[in-house]
């Protein structure tokens, strides 16, 4: 969980030019010619609030799905072979858990909440569940889901060598109390 909350100053700004420069190639012509440009406008014309669109809602969508990555990881990591510890298991034993993890962390629907609330001219909406109720009742339920497909087929395999190279990058628990004792 809080890892959810520490990375929000860095992932909303993120979240919010990329979703910008998404859009803008299908709306017409380009209002921004890259991030730089995108978060100096954005800052030019509303501040800093305007960078941070969708802050509620990114902790909305990354709390929770922080938490369930890592409780799913390490669940998944419970069911090694009898006998054998965590430490001991294979490659394609860390692969599966990694890439289950990130399907967990991807199924919360807030993120198409996010998107739209951190594309919308301003004023269109006046919260999330504004948001919401237009979305479910002009689109269904299903709308929450919308991009779902592609979503996971890129949360399993990033998330799979996301776990795989940090459990290999681990350093022993004795030398971290030797190095970084102080």
């Amino acid at each position: 969980m809080l890892s959810g909350i520490c990375t929000i100053v860095l992932v909303v700004p993120g979240e919010r030019i990329k979703c910008l420069l998404q859009v803008q190639s299908t709306s017409g012509p380009r209002k921004y010619s890259g991030p730089v440009d995108c978060a100096v406008q954005l800052y030019k014309q509303q501040g800093i609030r305007s960078v941070y669109k969708g802050t509620v809602l990114t902790l909305m969508r990354d709390v929770p799905s922080a938490s369930v990555y890592f409780m799913s990881y390490e669940l998944l990591n419970t069911l090694t072979p009898a006998g054998q510890s965590v430490n001991e298991l294979s490659i394609p034993r860390i692969l599966f858990a990694g890439g289950m993890a990130g399907i967990c962390n991807w199924a919360i629907p807030v993120d198409v909440l996010k998107s739209i609330t951190q594309t919308a001219p301003e004023g269109k909406y006046s919260g999330f569940r504004d948001v919401l109720r237009e979305l479910v009742r002009d689109e269904g339920l299903r709308s929450l889901y919308k991009g779902f497909s592609a979503v996971m087929l890129r949360a399993f395999p990033a998330n799979a060598v996301n776990i795989l190279a940090d459990s290999q990058t681990h350093l022993p628990h004795s030398v971290h109390s030797t190095v970084f004792d102080f």
